[in-house]
This record gives C-alpha cells, structure tokens and sequence, in this order.
C-alpha cells in the first residue's frame, strides 16, 4: 500500500513542479513562493481548527493531533530544511528548463538512499538495487542530454540552486522518516496531520517576513509580481502530494530509501508538461532516458511484492 502511494504522490508532484514552472515565468520568485504557503496553510488551517476545537474529525485520516513545544521544536526544523530547499529550488526552476530541472532533482532518492542506508540501517533486495541502478544510470544520461542546450552545470548558478535544493531535499527526506517513524522504531512518532498543517503555517510566516524584509523594499527594483491562476494549482497539487507521501511514511513497512526514488518519477510529468507546454529541446534523446527511468520504478515496485 505505502508503495501505491508513493506512485501517486510522484504523479501529484509533476503536476506540481509543471504548475511551478509557469507561475515563475517572468515572475517575481519570493511573492510566488509566499502565497503557495498561504494557500497551503489556509487549505490545512480547517483541519487545524475542527481537529482542536470540536471532535468531527476524531479518528479520522485529517485529524490534527495536539502537541507542545516538544512536538513543535521538530516541525518548526521541518520547515526551515524544506523552505531552504524551495527558495533554491525555485530560483533555479525560474532560469533553467523543466527537463533540465528533473533530473537533477532526481539525484534526491540517491543521496537518501546513502542516508537510508547510514541512519536508518535499510536493506534493499536485488530487485530493489537493480531499481535503484537504472534510475541512476537515467537520470545522468537525462543530465548529459540538457549539455546540449548549452547550460554548463560547473559554472552556473542556477544549476548550483538546484543542487543545493535537491540536497536540502533529500536531507528532508530523511527527518520525515525520522519524524514519522515510532519510537520504538528510533523516530519521533509525529502525527503525519500535524506535521503537515504546521509545517505549512511556519512557512507561511518565515516567507511572510521575508517578503516584508527583503522584496518589498527592493520590488520597483526587481522582476515585478504578476497574478498567474497556476500558484494555486501549486499549492493544490504539493498539499496533496506531501498528504499521500508522509501518509506512506507512516504505514508499516515503508521504505524512505524507496518512497524518496519512486517520488522522482514525478520527472516523467514534468517532461511531458515540458514537451507539450514549454517546447523544450532535445526531446528524443531525453526520452528514452525516461524509457529507463519507468523500468527502473518498475524493478522497485517488483521488489517490494
């Protein structure tokens, strides 16, 4: 079940990388990016409010639980790695195309695999690793096709924003095994509800101060924001995704190392939005890439049958 839904959630967040895509085309990063943590908070700030003040949503899947300081601490850490990793993520996603952007995103299974295998003491079967292998061995050829559009991954900096997003995001990986995980299991045993919905409200007021502080004083200055109906298909489409991901998280079983992989098959949307939306370059080259890349999630899907 945990792996059905790591299939799902991989779909959701192409979607969500595609809706990104276009609300930053000639747009101003840090505006978009505080009201995707608005609309996110305000769709979870319900559940927060009927889940503390009413008991319509006991024992339900959208229940927020209650907690202190001690719960709080780790969820305020959640969101400081996560909004790192989306400044980078979006000020690279602004200035490189979107089939250049997955498949350096697609590195995060790797580095979280490592993690997996350090922290979290995971073993992979051999169909898992041969999963793991073509993943890998796609994703670099991915890479090798965009050279040919002239980007030059040593000495860019937006390619460098990606990467470091991407490391930061694979570090995120690893504490929400670390929160969603019971005690009894080393974790913290968080409410995957609670994770959530608070994560988004943090955010939300990090980015909040930030747009006060840093853009608007400099904003007559800078790309200007404009209005695009897609940053609520941002909001919409991550809410759901991070929803279905720490969801499998929390269900007995699941693998981070192989949730996080899987989660980068959300490249295969990303490419088709890129093809048909954007008029990327190099496609066929990068399609049998991808090729590789649904065999490789097909070897991990097997491996854990």
């Amino acid at each position: 079940m945990w792996l059905i839904l790591a299939f799902l959630s991989a779909a959701l967040l192409g979607f969500y990388d595609s809706f990104k895509k276009k609300a930053l085309q000639g747009n101003a990063v840090i505006p978009v990016l505080f009201l995707n943590t608005v609309f996110s908070s305000l769709i979870f700030a319900p559940f927060i409010v009927l889940s503390y003040s009413s008991s319509v949503l006991d024992s339900s899947l959208v229940h927020v639980a209650s907690g202190g300081w001690e719960c709080h601490k780790y969820i305020l850490l959640k969101s400081c790695i996560v909004l790192s990793s989306w400044l980078a993520g979006y000020f690279g996603m602004k200035h490189l195309p979107l089939t250049i952007v997955g498949p350096i995103n697609a590195t995060r299974p790797v580095m979280v695999l490592v993690g997996a295998l350090l922290v979290f003491g995971e073993q992979l079967n051999v169909w898992q690793w041969t999963g793991v292998m073509l993943a890998v061995v796609s994703f670099l050829m991915l890479s090798r096709s965009g050279k040919k559009e002239g980007i030059d991954f040593k000495h860019n900096k937006w390619i460098a924003c990606i990467v470091v997003a991407a490391i930061l995001g694979a570090v995120s990986g690893l504490y929400d095994k670390y929160l969603m995980a019971s005690p009894a299991d080393g974790g913290v045993g968080l409410d995957k509800m609670m994770v959530q919905s608070w994560y988004n409200i943090y955010q939300m007021i990090m980015m909040g101060i930030m747009l006060l502080v840093l853009w608007m004083p400099a904003r007559k200055h800078t790309t200007p924001f404009r209005w695009d109906w897609t940053i609520i298909g941002i909001s919409l489409f991550l809410s759901a995704a991070d929803f279905v991901y720490l969801y499998s998280l929390s269900l007995p079983g699941a693998m981070i190392s192989i949730v996080s992989m899987v989660r980068r098959g959300s490249v295969i949307v990303s490419f088709l939005f890129g093809a048909i939306f954007f008029h990327e370059k190099n496609l066929k080259s990068k399609a049998v890439d991808l090729a590789l890349v649904l065999l490789g999630m097909l070897f991990l899907y097997f491996g854990t049958k």
